[in-house]
């Protein structure tokens, strides 16, 4: 099945603690959050590398594994962005009622 563009505004963002993007379509503001599954390796220069099979592209790299997800979290949100202009929605996981999620802590 053929996609067709269509001539509607939208908005798309990501917040601090997940992927939440907003799209605007026929006057109606939907939010949807979806899961992007990272791949994250201490590389041996000392840094993080982040890339994601769920989203071609992207790729982070950061001091921290924080300041890695917040890069990854940035370039999902440009790459998703510029899909959207050219395919619609990226197939991505919608998030679940309950689910798991690792919480990375200084300690």
């Amino acid at each position: 099945m053929a996609s067709t563009a269509l001539a509607v505004p939208f908005l798309t963002c990501l917040t601090r603690d997940g992927s939440v993007f907003s799209v605007m379509h026929d006057k109606e503001d939907v939010t949807m959050e979806r899961i992007v599954n990272l791949h994250i390796e201490k590389l041996p220069e000392g840094v993080y590398l982040a890339t994601s099979a769920d989203i071609q592209g992207l790729v982070a790299q950061g001091r921290t594994i924080q300041e890695t997800l917040d890069i990854a979290r940035d370039v999902a949100r440009k790459l998703i962005e510029a899909r959207v202009e050219r395919e619609g929605l990226p197939p991505l996981t919608p998030t679940a009622e309950v689910f798991e999620y690792p919480l990375v802590v200084n300690a």
